[in-house]
């Protein structure tokens, strides 16, 4: 039966949930057989070319509003480490990591902190801004002209109006589903004191997105307490999305890690089978050409057993900046990357934050203001220009100017 329903969806024909459920389950020979079925189908459209996007990560401020279970990101005015960048400070990150060879600029930050923080409605009007999401629009701006970098934002919750006008200063816009479940909103969950992780209205901000051809990243968060039907649910809610308005470049299958400091601290993470699972069936579920990654940095010693998965890209790595979100996780270098990425079969390429299947329907998904920015960067093949892809230097020297 697994045999012939992968063999099924191989050839073109859409997994169905209930199949799903049942592939969640396989073992030892037939779970080698899911991750080769996954694996064909990602060659079939995708062929051996395993993407990256050379970026900065920019946390444009770590102040929010909700309080997830396994976030050590959001902090409050007072503790340490609490920070909301100026334009200056954008700037000289951005700047710095132009000279080495980065195309995005990564902005993440915390969800309307405005709305529970007084320290952050000052900092806005000191500035002259009403909301967070109008700061980010302007250190978008900024960073787009002064320095030809391309910005992809993650701000949390967007209303229609707020994705049409970041649109205009970001090539691709991102909010992670994480997961469709409302049972994890209830207390001891990990959304229960988080009021932008209600599952509608996350669905709701894609959406819009989707009626207005943004380009959008979404995913979903394994580990923090979901079921696998819970899971799978929340991967055909994403393809449902896609299916209606095509405008989801891509899905991320991301790990839960617990950390020392977070409620979640005693939570188990998942498996390396379980990952490899999940990603295979997301792969089956979205289809062959979907793009789907899974962070590196999150499973640093087996991270290339996820090319045997389904996944064609890696998403972000940044030669200067940390991943802000999972601090105590290095980046791989991209010498390693590129080796254990051909040792598997593949070939490594630098992509912008926007894919090559959004921008060669630049007239349906792209604001033509920016089309000047990406043809700067753009090579014919829709992928980083070869003269401006990353190349391994040693960063200490500017890591060590941005603190």
């Amino acid at each position: 039966m697994v045999e012939t329903v992968l063999q099924s969806c191989v050839r073109g024909k859409a997994l169905t949930k209930a199949e799903a459920l049942a592939l969640s389950g396989v073992r030892g020979e037939e779970l080698a057989v899911l991750l080769a079925a996954a694996s064909e189908l990602r060659d079939r459209h995708k062929g051996k070319t395993i993407t990256f996007s050379p970026k900065v990560f920019v946390p444009l401020t770590n102040l929010c509003r909700d309080f997830c279970g396994y976030c050590t990101f959001r902090k409050a005015p007072q503790q340490p480490g609490a920070k909301t960048m100026t334009l200056d400070e954008v700037l000289r990150v951005a700047r710095q990591g132009e000279l080495l060879g980065c195309a995005e600029v990564l902005f993440s930050l915390g969800d309307k902190p405005e709305a529970i923080y007084p320290e952050m409605r000052g900092f806005l009007e000191q500035m002259g801004f009403r909301r967070t999401l109008d700061y980010l629009y302007e250190a978008c701006r900024t960073v787009l002209q002064e320095t030809g970098l391309l910005p992809h934002s993650n701000p949390g919750l967007m209303g229609r109006g707020d994705l049409a006008r970041l649109k205009e200063v970001n090539v691709s816009l991102g909010l992670m589903l994480e997961n469709i479940s409302e049972r994890l909103l209830l207390p001891s969950g990990p959304h229960f004191d988080a009021p932008d992780k209600r599952p509608s209205y996350r669905l709701r901000t894609i959406e819009e997105a989707g009626k207005l051809r943004i380009p959008f990243t979404t995913g979903i968060l394994v580990g923090i307490g979901e079921r696998w039907e819970e899971r799978i649910d929340s991967l055909f809610a994403i393809r449902d999305l896609h299916r209606r308005y095509g405008h989801i470049q891509e899905v991320i299958v991301q790990n839960f890690r617990p950390k020392p400091e977070i409620p979640m601290r005693d939570h188990p993470e998942p498996s390396l089978e379980e990952m490899l699972k999940t990603i295979a069936l997301a792969r089956l579920i979205l289809g062959g050409e979907m793009n789907i990654q899974a962070p590196p940095n999150l499973t640093p010693e087996s991270y290339p057993l996820y090319l045997h998965a389904g996944i064609n890209d890696w998403g972000g790595i940044s030669p200067l900046t940390p991943d802000y979100i999972n601090p105590e996780a290095s980046w791989p270098a991209l010498t390693s990357l590129k080796q254990k990425t051909a040792g598997a079969g593949f070939e490594l390429k630098a992509r912008l934050p926007v894919y090559p299947e959004f921008i060669f329907q630049a007239e349906k998904f792209l604001p033509s203001s920016l089309l000047p920015y990406l043809e700067r960067l753009c090579g014919p093949d829709g992928l980083l220009k070869s003269e401006i892809s990353p190349v391994p230097v040693a960063a200490e020297n500017l890591k060590s100017q941005i603190g």
